[in-house]
Order: structure tokens, then C-alpha cells, then sequence
């Protein structure tokens, strides 16, 4: 039949599975059947020649993939930008095409050549000519798309595949006639999604199984009302027939082998050009510099990771390694992300790194008034445990009160601008605050490696710890607590019942009356507990001693708590004589403070549990000022809040049965957090061992 729709197709003749640059390709070398591959194409090229007209480009020995025209280039009018293929297998096709395409009266555009970008196989265009569906993550760039809008004179979505086994966009993705699309969603990360999801009505979105998707349904070749592709479900061909498409299915069982099929296989030549449509590109650039140990820290390649985990893509524009073993090293690194929102994301995290964004430099941060109080203005920053700094008038002003979760709220005192981390909460009508990430950076400590090795104690392992490494962990923790002690500092611990429960009270209470804690945070539960210990010799109703519950030691907390509330207070149940050992009794012995958070559960409370939530937050970060090491020991919800409200620069080791948690707390990203995976009451057991091992004017005794 006579159309305007015309393809480019290229014979197989020399067709075969040479190589392996997909995972299509992986145990298929030289397994396909030239005469079977032969066959499917033919049959293929007769059902377009049906609906559309097929020019053939001459196939080339030694380049077996040639076959896939999809890859050429893509077009729009009498435009082409050709393709810059990332495998050398298949960059010798490009001379080829471009030859055809200007034979054939087309303008021909050519990417720098460092820049990958696959044709048609990663840009496909809605059918209704609005705007270009554009992928990267595999084999295309993302910083090829700006070429693409400007070339082309048309907007550009960038989709990004996090599916290795769809590394084209057009092996997960098909844009049919009249607005619909089919599609295989898991093949792309949350952005793209919800960008397509902005883009195409619910009504026209064709989503598919993973079995169709690997079949390749969305590699098809849709002519008018036709959808020719390799296979469909019964399910996928009634979806499309009820929305007016006809599937025609053609095996390509050998191209499926190198990872293609019918789209792969076919070139749309002829795609009109919308008058009204105009370039419009949401991609954003910007360049960083980060400096520092960069290679055995690691910190290049978390800063590049970062960069391609949350959606964006990188050129290192300058590396200068440092020559001597105390020279740092620095790089400068173009970062591009498919929206301002994921450059957003992508920048927060590179600022965390201690990156900085060199624009910024010539840029004062964004403020936006409070307008009600706690209540932050859209899009504020939120900070880290970093120390930070924010650009203002020219000046780079010091953030006080760091902490992570927090605002950054800029205020006029008589001594000048104060920029401060606040809590949602504390907000205050009058105060700015900062907003977006431009003008603000962290200030990250650079340690020489001769530091990092001499160090008799260090935490720049930040990591978990497994049961193997309990015993070397605990040496290291007990020569640090020896030696914040004998300089006058401040360790605080957080602890759960878990404690209690575990017999490892009697080694807290040890480390308190020798000196070792300066503050203790905690709930309800680990108070209740340890005085039920210390009362009745049971713990959550069982013997301490003999490890078996006592007839009516259920009610044994409940008696505690009783009594101290008859006294009034943990401290003058101690003046009174009613607790004479443990954990609590130690505090107030010791003139230790210690704060009790209450929750929902809490039974009774005890009076000295703070039921007020904001009260206890408060009274949890002022213990916690000027801490230099915080043991956080089997209390999860306690501890996750105590790391949030500590800076960068304080040493925490978390204890924990339960890995979840110690990895919780291994996430903020500090070199200076340490977790271990153990029984609570071993590590304290073990650390009390090891402290009597110490040498020092004091000599620990088991009493």
C-alpha cells in the first residue's frame, strides 16, 4: 500500500552474536542460525512493506550489528543526529549511516565524540509529535539531550533505565498512535515514572507484565493501527484491541539473542515535524569541586556513585592527584540531572561529601521568610551533622547548633547575622530561612593517611561490625573512654531495658561510679527495670540469678513503679534508702543527670520520666552538648533520635542484637560512628574486662 511512513532496515547478512555487550548476548555467541535469522527478518521486512515503504541500507562484513538500524541516528524532519555508539563493536556502523542519511538529503548533526548516545534506540518520539521521550543510564548520556532539543527544536524527557536487560529505551518502551503508550514500568526509576505518569493519561498508559516484557512487546513497530512485534500475551493483545490496536506478531527468536527485535530492527525515516513545537530541555548542569584523599578514602568514588544512584549523570572535567603522600587531591566534575528537582537530591548529597559547587561561589544562599511559626518555607534545605556554612551578602556565615533534620534560620542579632540549625518546631515568625542548595557547603575534616594510621583508636572504618570483631571493637572503645575520661570530657549513653535484661547493668553501673559516663538518656522501661532489679532481684518478673520467672513477678515493675511514686523521685528513693544498687541508684550517687523519655506504653510513669515529648527532645540535646563519644546501647527508637540530634566530629559506637539498627545509625554517613552486632551484655561485660586491663591511676574492682 502507497504511505508517506517510510523505514530503514539493513539485511543480515552477515548477522551473528560476535560479542557480548548486553546481557541478551551473555552464552550466545555464535549460537544464532544465519538461515533462521534470515527467515525472521524477510518476514518481517514483507509485513512493513504492507503498511509502509522500506529503504535498505547496505549491510557491512564485520559489523554483524548493523542489522539494527534503530541505533543509526534519530530524525525528526530532514534532521538527523548521528549515533556515537558506546561499544567499540559497534562504532566502526557510524560512517555507514552517516553516508546513507546524507545520500538521502538529511542534515546531519554529530555529538562530540566522547559523548554516547544511541539513536532511536534510546529516543523515541510521542507519536503525536509533542515532545521526545529520551533515555539514558546504559548506553546513552544524559548530557546528549541538550544537543538533542537544540538540534531538533523539540522538548525532551529524559527517562532513566535501571534495568540492565533494558539498556535501550526502546526494549521497555513503545509510544503508539493517538497518545497511548506501552510500557514496562520496573525498567525505570521513580522520577521517570512519575514523569511519565505527568505526561500520558492513566487511560492511555498500556503497562505490561515482566513476561511480555521480556519477550520484547515493547521493542514493536506501530503503522497507523498496526503493532508488529515479536510476541504477546492473549492479555496484552486484548488490551491493545479494545483500544483500537491490531498486534501482529513476527518470531525473532534469533535477534532476540543479541538483545533486539522488530523496533530494533527498523529505522522510522519519515517523522513529521509539529510547527508549533519548540525546544525545551529539562536537564540541569552544574560543576563541583571536592578535594581531600579522594582515592584510598574512597571519596571519589561515593561522590560518583551518588551521582549515578539518584539519577544523574558526571564528566570528570579535571583530576589532579596529589604527588606526595600528604597532598590531597582534587577534581572538578560536571554533574547533569534530568530535572532542578533531582539535581536537588544529587547536590544535597555531593554538599554532605564536603563538595563544593563552584558557582556558588559568586552566589549567596536562597532565604525565604517564616511566615507561621514552625512552619519551614517550601523546598528548605535540611541539614546534616555537617558543620555548614551559607553564603550571605557576599560572606560566608558559620551555621551554630548543627544537627541533622533540621532548617537553617538566619536571624538579626545586635552582634550581626546568626545562622543557626532549628527544628521545624522552633521556627519563628521574622527568621529566614534557607532554601534550595545554592551558597551552602560543608566543612569536612581532611585526615592525612599518616593520621589515619597512627591513630591508636580510630573510627574512619565507620561500618558493622560482625560477632568476629566484638572483642577488637571493644579494645578500641575502652582505650578511648580511658582517655576522654583522664582528659575531663563527656561520654553520654543511651540505653534500653535490653540492658537490664541482658545482666549487663552491673557493668553500667560500674562505668558510671568509676567515672566513665557523664550522662544518661533513655526511656522509662530502662529505669523501671534496673530498679526492679535492685529492689526485688528480678527483671521483667524473671530471677536475675537464676534465670526463671517468679510466681506473680509479672507485677514486679508495677510494685516499683509504685514505690518511688510514694517517694516522689529516683533520687529520694535513694536518699531514703529504698534503692541501694544499680544503674539509677549510681546516677544519683554519682550526681550523674539522666533524662527518661516517656512513650504511649509506658506504665505508670515513673515521676522522673518526662511524658511531655518536646520537653524530653529538649533536655536530650542539652545533655548531649559537648559530648565527645556517646554509647548507644541497645535502644533503637532512643538512639536514632540521639544521632540526629548529634553534630559530626562526636564518636558514637551502637550496640545492638539487631542489625537493622546499628546499620540505622551507620547511615548518617559519619566516619566517627562505629556498630556492632552483639549481645548488649557481652560488650559490656568484655569492655569492663578490658578497662581492668588498662593501665592508669585508677584500678577498676568488681564489687
Amino acid at each position: 500500500m502507497d504511505s508517506r511512513i517510510r523505514f530503514l532496515m539493513c539485511s543480515p547478512d552477515h548477522y551473528d552474536v560476535d560479542y557480548v555487550i548486553n546481557p541478551w548476548m551473555e552464552g550466545n555467541i555464535h549460537k544464532s542460525s544465519q538461515e533462521r535469522a534470515v527467515e525472521q527478518w524477510e518476514k518481517l521486512h514483507h509485513i512493513l512493506k504492507e503498511y509502509a515503504i522500506v529503504d535498505l541500507v547496505p549491510p557491512q562484513k564485520g559489523w554483524p550489528d548493523m542489522v539494527f538500524t534503530a541505533n543509526a541516528g534519530l530524525l525528526l524532519g530532514k534532521n538527523v543526529v548521528l549515533s556515537r555508539f558506546l561499544h567499540k563493536e559497534r562504532q566502526g556502523e557510524e560512517p555507514y549511516f552517516k553516508q546513507w542519511f546524507e545520500d538521502n538529503g538529511y542534515t546531519v548533526y554529530e555529538l562530540p565524540k566522547d559523548l554516547p548516545f544511541e539513536g532511536a534506540g534510546d529516543a523515541l518520539l510521542d507519536r503525536e509529535g509533542r515532545w521526545l521521550w529520551a533515555g539514558y543510564g546504559f548506553r546513552t548520556e544524559l548530557d546528549s539531550h541538550p544537543y538533542l532539543a537544540k538540534w531538533l527544536d523539540i522538548e525532551v524527557l529524559s527517562l532513566r533505565l535501571i534495568d540492565e536487560r533494558f539498556y535501550h529505551l526502546d526494549t521497555c518502551f513503545c509510544p503508539l498512535n493517538n497518545g497511548y503508550l506501552l510500557y514496562y514500568s520496573p525498567a525505570f526509576d521513580s522520577y521517570s515514572n512519575r514523569l511519565i505518569e505527568m505526561r500520558v493519561h492513566k487511560d492511555k498508559r498500556i503497562a505490561i507484565s515482566e513476561a511480555d516484557a521480556v519477550n520484547f512487546s515493547c521493542n514493536a513497530v506501530n503503522v497507523d493501527h498496526i503493532v508488529v512485534m515479536n510476541k504477546a500475551s492473549d492479555a496484552l493483545k486484548a488490551r491493545l484491541a479494545q483500544v483500537g490496536f491490531q498486534t501482529i506478531e513476527t518470531p525473532l527468536s534469533e535477534f532476540l539473542k543479541a538483545g533486539g527485535a522488530a523496533k530494533c530492527l527498523t529505522l522510522r525515516v519519515t517523522e513529521p515535524v509539529r510547527e508549533e513545537v519548540h525546544a525545551n530541555v529539562l536537564v540541569e548542569s552544574r560543576i563541583f569541586r571536592i578535594e581531600g584523599h579522594l582515592l584510598d578514602s574512597g571519596l571519589i568514588n561515593r561522590a560518583l556513585d551518588l551521582i549515578i544512584d539518584n539519577g544523574g549523570s558526571f564528566q570528570v572535567l579535571n583530576f589532579s592527584l596529589g604527588e606526595q603522600r600528604q597532598s590531597t587531591s582534587a577534581a572538578e566534575v560536571r554533574v547533569s540531572a534530568p530535572s532542578h528537582e533531582v539535581m536537588e537530591t544529587i547536590l544535597s548529597l555531593l554538599i554532605d561529601l564536603g563538595a563544593v559547587d563552584l558557582p556558588q561561589d559568586e552566589r549567596d544562599a536562597k532565604l525565604e521568610p517564616v511566615t507561621l511559626p514552625g512552619v519551614a518555607p517550601d523546598d528548605f534545605y535540611v541539614t546534616t551533622i555537617y558543620p555548614t556554612e551559607v553564603r550571605i551578602d557576599g560572606e560566608w556565615v558559620k551555621v551554630h547548633n548543627q544537627r541533622m533534620d533540621g532548617a537553617i534560620a538566619i536571624s538579626q542579632t545586635p552582634n550581626g547575622l546568626l545562622a543557626q540549625c532549628k527544628i521545624l518546631r522552633d521556627l519563628e515568625v521574622g527568621e529566614r530561612v534557607v532554601v534550595d542548595v545554592q551558597g551552602i557547603r560543608t566543612i569536612r575534616k581532611t585526615e592525612s593517611r599518616e593520621q589515619r594510621n597512627a591513630q591508636e583508636f580510630s573510627f574512619m572504618s565507620a561500618g558493622v561490625s560482625s560477632e568476629r570483631r566484638v572483642e577488637l571493637v571493644v579494645e578500641q572503645v575502652a582505650w578511648e573512654l580511658r582517655k576522654i575520661r583522664d582528659a575531663g570530657g563527656k561520654v553520654v549513653v543511651t540505653a534500653g531495658p535490653v540492658v537490664i535484661h541482658t545482666g549487663g547493668g552491673e557493668h553500667l553501673s560500674l562505668l558510671i561510679r568509676e567515672g566513665y559516663v557523664q550522662a544518661l538518656l533513655g526511656g522509662n522501661a530502662i529505669a523501671v527495670h534496673d530498679i526492679e532489679q535492685a529492689m526485688m532481684g528480678t527483671s521483667l518478673g524473671v530471677d536475675m540469678k537464676r534465670g526463671v520467672a517468679v510466681r506473680g513477678g509479672h507485677r514486679h515493675h508495677l510494685k516499683v513503679i509504685n514505690t518511688i511514686r510514694r517517694y516522689g523521685s529516683i533520687a529520694k528513693a535513694v536518699e531514703a534508702g529504698a534503692i541501694d544498687s544499680g544503674v539509677m541508684y549510681e546516677c544519683v550517687r554519682s550526681g550523674i543527670p539522666f533524662c527518661l523519655a516517656g512513650s504511649i506504653r509506658d506504665d505508670g510513669p515513673l515521676p522522673d520520666t518526662e511524658m511531655d515529648l518536646i520537653k524530653a527532645q529538649t533536655e536530650y540535646a542539652r545533655l548531649l552538648e559537648g559530648a565527645d563519644m556517646i554509647l548507644m546501647l541497645s535502644s533503637m527508637l532512643h538512639s536514632i533520635g540521639v544521632g540526629n540530634m548529634t553534630p559530626s566530629g562526636v564518636k558514637m559506637v551502637c550496640v545492638d542484637i539487631n542489625p537493622a539498627v546499628v546499620t540505622k545509625l551507620s547511615d548518617r554517613g559519619s566516619i566517627e560512628s562505629v556498630g556492632v552486632v552483639t549481645d548488649v551484655g557481652l560488650f559490656l561485660s568484655l569492655l569492663v574486662q578490658q578497662l581492668d586491663k588498662l593501665t592508669s591511676p585508677y584500678t577498676i574492682k568488681m564489687s
